[in-house]
């Protein structure tokens, strides 16, 4: 069994409509309709549209029965896409790749190590205050772990508004075949001329799968112990 949001799909649908319709009337305003873009509007809109879930097919035809309701949300959801698009093209996320737009996701056949997302906390040891303003690297084997996808970066600076929260979603791992048990390790570093360099070993066990894991979920999801940076010459244990 598994919930599903229907809200995405009229979201979705409609984002797709209009920016299509945008495209064939030679874009006037030049706005950008992109992948990215048009996942960044559907953020902006469903954080601002409460949520329809189902769990059966007795569920989808149900909100397919209600008509009436549907139209107002329609008229609602169409709105707040056009503020949505005005308001993704007025800040374009600079680690996209804009104007490009992205074929439908690959059916992978090949295995894969599906890593987990990566969420741990960064406070200051003298004062447990969360931390900002200091780059966050994770790393394995010695190199930086290339991430899922342009969202997601390495380095990961730490910013006010997320209380020294960081995270991580590493890229997929090849795999020999499937139901392979590898356990891989990653070294999450911190060096800033304010405090004694931090590095935090750790281990995730993963079972290799032909299955892609492409949306963020808390349930694939490790979470770190919360990490603690100290002055320079404190000799508190930093691992």
């Amino acid at each position: 069994m598994e919930l599903h949001n229907t809200a995405e799909d009229l979201v979705l649908a409609q984002i797709g409509e209009i920016l299509t319709t945008i495209e064939k009337s030679d874009n006037p305003d030049k706005l950008c309709t992109c992948s990215q873009c048009r996942m960044d509007t559907a953020c902006y809109v469903l954080n601002r549209t409460n949520p329809h879930y189902i769990v059966s097919n007795r569920g989808a035809a149900r909100v397919e029965r209600e008509t009436i309701e549907r139209q107002q949300l329609d008229a609602d959801i169409v709105a707040l896409i056009y503020e949505g698009i005005r308001r993704v093209n007025h800040n374009l996320r600079p680690t996209a790749v804009h104007g490009v737009r992205q074929a439908e996701t690959d059916k992978r056949d090949t295995p894969m190590f599906d890593i987990p997302a990566i969420v741990g906390r960064i406070f200051n040891g003298s004062n447990f205050a969360p931390v900002a303003g200091i780059n966050v690297e994770l790393f394995r084997n010695g190199k930086l772990v290339p991430m899922k996808d342009n969202n997601w970066q390495n380095p990961y600076t730490l910013v006010p508004n997320t209380a020294g929260t960081f995270t991580f979603w590493p890229n997929p791992i090849p795999a020999d075949e499937s139901n392979l048990h590898e356990v891989f390790e990653f070294n999450v570093r911190i060096e800033s001329e304010e405090f004694e360099t931090l590095n935090h070993f750790f281990k995730i066990p993963v079972i290799s799968d032909a299955h892609t894991v492409t949306s963020f979920s808390l349930a694939h999801t490790i979470k770190l112990p919360d990490l603690y940076l100290f002055p320079p010459g404190n000799d508190e244990e930093l691992l």
